[in-house]
């Protein structure tokens, strides 16, 4: 493999945006660690990229141990990591109403929404806080819910406007060290998380209505320009929608 090129993490990378952003950047002459946690995805995606341009390291990114060994490993084989796409995430079991949303489904969106997408930035904060030449990039996948919710969707837009505050200290603090961050807000690609999206969801209005989809491909593309952005420059906030989708005011 070659260590000349850049390295990055893309969490949540078996599937829809992580793998999109993932084989483009390795088309772009990046090499990219494959982090997710069925690891026979993260093959799927190694698969559709150019031999020899991706690693898949399989990870729960709601586990201490096993974020710290993911980039344990990264730094041991590249010796430094110049970005994570930090794009692990779920919206929990089921979509309910407040007063019906279970414990045990809050803490499933928060473990991996809130404390996933900490431990990853953490962990990367340490690694290119430390290696020479010092700093690197670090990009949030956020979501529109980071600014406006949804029905039914407390513990999904909770977590995604903490990563909003995330980002934010993220790049007061890394600013010392070279460390960048970033935030990627994304409404309606065309995944399987949004499949539903198509077929029909509850609006603030009470109706329920298809929203249209744009492919996560137009995402990557954006996260591509972000991550190639010289260190001296930020894209602090992206947001990338479907053109027609309800967004501001959710109507």
């Amino acid at each position: 493999m070659n260590t000349e090129r850049k390295i990055a993490v893309v969490t949540g990378a078996g599937s829809g945006i992580g793998r999109a952003v993932a084989l483009t950047l390795a088309g772009a002459g990046w090499t990219v660690a494959l982090a997710g946690r069925r690891a026979p995805a993260l093959e799927e995606t190694a698969a559709a990229a150019r031999p020899g341009t991706t690693v898949c390291l399989p990870t729960d990114v709601s586990d201490p141990a096993g974020v710290s060994a993911l980039f344990g490993a990264v730094g041991d084989r590249f010796g430094r990591l110049d970005l994570l796409f930090n794009n692990a995430g779920t919206f929990g079991p089921r979509a309910a109403p407040v007063e019906d949303i279970a414990y045990e489904d809050w803490r499933t969106v928060v473990d991996v929404n809130l404390t996933g997408t900490f431990l990853c930035a953490q962990a990367a904060y340490r690694l290119m806080k430390e290696q020479d030449p010092q700093g690197g990039r670090i990009i949030n996948n956020g979501s529109i819910s980071a600014h406006a919710p949804r029905p039914h969707s407390i513990a999904y837009t909770a977590t995604k406007h903490a990563v909003t505050g995330l980002t934010k200290s993220l790049s007061l603090d890394g600013r010392p060290y070279r460390i960048a961050c970033g935030q990627i807000d994304i409404g309606n690609a065309a995944t399987e998380m949004t499949e539903r999206m198509s077929a029909g969801i509850l609006q603030a209005s009470g109706e329920v209505v298809s929203e249209p989809v744009m492919a996560a491909d137009d995402v990557a593309r954006t996260v591509l320009h972000m991550a190639e952005l010289p260190l001296e420059a930020n894209v602090q906030f992206a947001t990338v929608l479907a053109t027609n989708m309800p967004y501001v005011g959710r109507g």
